[in-house]
């Protein structure tokens, strides 16, 4: 199955307060995301993580990796540290990537765009950043885990509305 993500700034306590994630620490903020992410994703799921995934260093990034499920891609973020793009983990590291999937075009990147390639043509625009506080244009969706209900969405779940928002 295919999953996307996004904004999950792991160790990044500045995310409980700014974005009010109902946690009292980033340790509990952590361990919540992992367990969700993981009773959403199998070991064979492939998941798109669209940006913001961790701040630390390499090696606390790399068991972090190791303890989600599924094969990993990141669309880098404003928030990923030199530490998140080189950790050993991700299947593909990027800043922006197009997946055609049952033959409809799908342009992934961290941030939402205005416009956007074959927009015209029927293209769905997948983002982050905006952690949910952006109105939506037709085809665009913000699948960070503030829209998401804390967790990684599946494609079909993604392009619907309305917003599951948090759980």
């Amino acid at each position: 199955m295919l999953y996307f993500t996004s904004d999950t700034h792991f160790a990044d306590s500045r995310v409980l307060r700014i974005d009010r994630r109902p946690f009292a620490t980033v340790a509990e903020h952590d361990a919540a995301l992992i367990q969700y992410w993981n009773e959403v994703v199998s070991a064979d799921d492939e998941v798109w993580h669209l940006g913001d995934f961790a701040r630390g260093p390499r090696d606390h990034v790399e068991v972090l990796l190791t303890r989600l499920n599924g094969r990993k891609h990141l669309i880098i973020g404003n928030n990923d540290p030199e530490p998140t793009i080189a950790a050993a983990g991700w299947s593909s590291v990027q800043h922006y990537a197009e997946l055609t999937i049952e033959g409809r075009l799908f342009v992934l990147c961290h941030y939402p765009f205005r416009t956007w390639n074959k927009m015209g043509n029927g293209s769905i625009n997948l983002h982050g950043h905006s952690h949910g506080r952006l109105k939506p244009m037709p085809r665009q969706f913000d699948v960070g885990v503030d829209a998401q209900g804390l967790r990684p969405v599946a494609l079909e779940q993604a392009v619907t509305r309305p917003k599951v928002g948090r759980r």
